[in-house]
């Protein structure tokens, strides 16, 4: 079935919706009138969220970011130029997500979600124009278009969004959050756990620091998508089939081998502190995560771990301590500097 997009008013229809697609609504906003109990406490949660790179001192970054091994910058320009691509593709699909959903509450809050994204581009930017010259930002922000690995998980990406681009069905539409909780609760991981690797090590406190809070804002994010594809379930019992399991389990196998490649093309046995064999069971083990959450169980990969085996990186996956507390508790130097200053004034 094609969907609708929400009307831009319409006075004949309730504030709140009567379905989350498909359905009616003037398309005014009233939090004490929306079609969703978790709504609200979702938007406060993702406004409670708000934060800059300005706020990110990255003048003790710019000290140790010579003293990376080879091994290690190359892996921190890759994957940088990973996460501004993927996260310039996720605000363009949020937009399109938005305009389907019936409910105005959601569509307030696929606006925050893209806002978030923008912020986290921002943040790539700021991280490279602190650390690196002009030519090679540039070049890192080109990545995606000759790093043959890198093109390859990410066209497995776009493809699925661009369907639903292209034709927004029901179908399409669902299979295209399963994409979207790939991009945002798988496809970022491999790259996590680099930073994190570096933040134990006291390196780049300033850089994992903005990666924390990347991390985050997607949880928030995967969780909101995870919501409205069952939602979208629960109301239309029809488009919960067995070709849609198995459409979602395969799919999610075939992300966690892309991952899984891509962390042997940055990671490797490169990186002192990660393991490939630790890193292919937390890919596996976080597969399994999102298939749950979806509603698929751990059929994904039945035989990987249930408890994270990357067991140190749980402190750094605990991001719900507050943005300011979060490394300090963890004896870390970060330090929130003033929005005109990103901390040069100390070297």
């Amino acid at each position: 079935m094609t969907m609708k997009k929400r009307k831009i008013m319409d006075v004949t229809a309730p504030n709140r919706s009567t379905g989350i697609i498909n359905g009616e609504t003037s398309n005014v906003l009233n939090w004490d009138d929306v079609r969703f109990d978790w709504a609200y406490p979702k938007y406060k949660k993702m406004l409670g969220n708000f934060w800059t790179p300005f706020e990110i001192n990255m003048s003790n970054d710019l000290k140790q970011y010579p003293k990376l091994s080879d091994s290690e910058k190359e892996a921190f320009l890759k994957i940088i130029g990973l996460l501004a691509l993927l996260d310039s593709i996720q605000t363009d699909y949020a937009g399109k997500a938005a305009d389907y959903l019936t409910d105005s509450s959601l569509q307030a809050l696929m606006i925050i979600l893209a806002q978030q994204e923008v912020i986290h581009n921002h943040s790539y930017s700021y991280v490279m124009s602190s650390l690196e010259s002009k030519a090679m930002q540039d070049e890192v922000f080109d990545y995606w278009r000759s790093e043959p690995t890198l093109r390859e998980r990410n066209d497995f990406v776009t493809e699925g969004y661009l369907a639903f681009a292209e034709d927004a069905t029901v179908e399409n539409f669902l299979k295209s959050i399963v994409y979207d909780v790939i991009l945002e609760g798988l496809f970022f991981y491999s790259g996590f756990a680099f930073f994190y690797n570096l933040a134990r090590n006291q390196k780049m406190v300033g850089t994992s620091t903005m990666i924390n809070y990347i991390n985050r804002d997607e949880q928030l994010h995967v969780d909101l998508f995870v919501k409205i594809f069952r939602e979208v379930l629960a109301e239309n019992p029809e488009y919960d089939t067995e070709e849609l399991r198995l459409f979602t389990v395969e799919t999610f196998r075939k992300a966690a081998e892309l991952e899984i490649d891509w962390g042997r093309s940055i990671i490797g046995d490169k990186i002192d502190g990660i393991s490939m064999d630790d890193l292919e069971q937390y890919v596996k083990f976080y597969a399994n995560v999102r298939c749950n959450q979806l509603g698929y169980g751990h059929a994904a990969f039945p035989d990987a771990p249930r408890k994270n085996p990357m067991k140190w990186i749980r402190a750094y996956e605990e991001v719900d301590l507050g943005k300011s507390d979060f490394f300090e508790q963890k004896s870390r130097q970060y330090v929130k500097v003033n929005v005109q200053d990103n901390g040069f004034d100390d070297l």
